[in-house]
């Protein structure tokens, strides 16, 4: 699809307060380019009420997000929440560290913000996979879940006599010290992992990582699984549920929980966004 008739429809440019602070000089070039292109309203939203409103309040202007893929994801998000994001056409001008900006790159977006300001006025849009949860919360790529460290391994001494003011202090110590490779508190979870309803692994099984991404229509699952020469188990399924004892996950830049189960369903086309002809 084209974007002809984007000086007909308008554009809504919501910078990220971020982006204005990382790099001042790309936000102005790419707001120039999309001023002379298209008539374009520019919002300096300064938190995420003020960009949610100011969203909201778009009419039948085409937003436009200058930030981030964390910027990305809040937009992709509350379209999400409003059910408007199916009809709606996104474009991102990445300004960010290149760290922040890995979920943009995989889509396609240029790294340049001229390029990209460029692609908002005539690219065309794709159709991009949306993973779902079963608290509305969306993914734009993928999550993982990778195990949290100071699991003790089954059958090892490592508890025997410990005081009781370890139990109360494990929590603060798995967040600060990494175990040896080998040692009894090898990073693992006791999860179970299913696939459309296939199970993948049992909570007899401990598990060192789970890995969950849109490819092609599909939820793509790894999972890995302790155990030396164990080949990972794979899997495409349209619904991921992960559950057992508290995990966290990570998910386009943010980290999620605890939660003690979380379902993942994959929405195929779910939204569009503007990329390069």
């Amino acid at each position: 699809m084209s974007h002809a008739g984007a000086a007909e429809a308008g554009l809504l440019v919501l910078v990220d307060p971020v982006a204005r602070r990382f790099d001042g000089e790309s936000v102005r070039i790419a707001k120039d380019v999309l001023s002379a292109g298209a008539e374009a309203k520019i919002c300096l939203p300064e938190g995420p009420e003020e960009f949610a409103r100011a969203l909201a309040r778009r009419g039948h202007r085409r937003p436009v997000v200058v930030g981030d893929d964390r910027a990305l994801a809040r937009a992709v998000a509350l379209l999400h929440r409003d059910r408007e994001l199916r009809e709606e056409e996104l474009s991102l001008i990445p300004v960010g560290s290149p760290g922040s900006l890995a979920v943009a790159r995989s889509l396609g977006v240029p790294a340049s913000a001229v390029q990209a300001a460029r692609a908002v006025l005539d690219g065309a849009v794709r159709r991009l996979d949306l993973l779902v949860d079963d608290s509305d919360g969306v993914v734009l790529r993928g999550l993982r879940i990778p195990a949290a460290a100071g699991v003790p391994v089954a059958g090892t001494a490592a508890w025997a006599g410990a005081p009781s003011v370890w139990s109360a202090c494990r929590s603060l110590v798995r967040t600060l010290v990494r175990p040896p490779v080998g040692s009894a508190y090898a990073a693992q979870h006791r999860l179970r992992v299913e696939a459309d309803g296939e199970l993948l692994s049992d909570v007899d099984r401990l598990v060192r990582d789970v890995s969950v991404a849109s490819r092609e229509g599909f939820a793509e699952v790894v999972v890995r699984t302790s155990g030396g020469g164990r080949d990972p188990v794979t899997a495409r399924a349209r619904t991921v549920t992960v559950s057992g004892a508290d995990f966290r996950y990570r998910a386009d830049h943010r980290v999620t929980g605890p939660v003690r189960r979380r379902t993942w369903t994959l929405q195929a086309g779910a939204w569009g966004l503007t990329v390069p002809r």
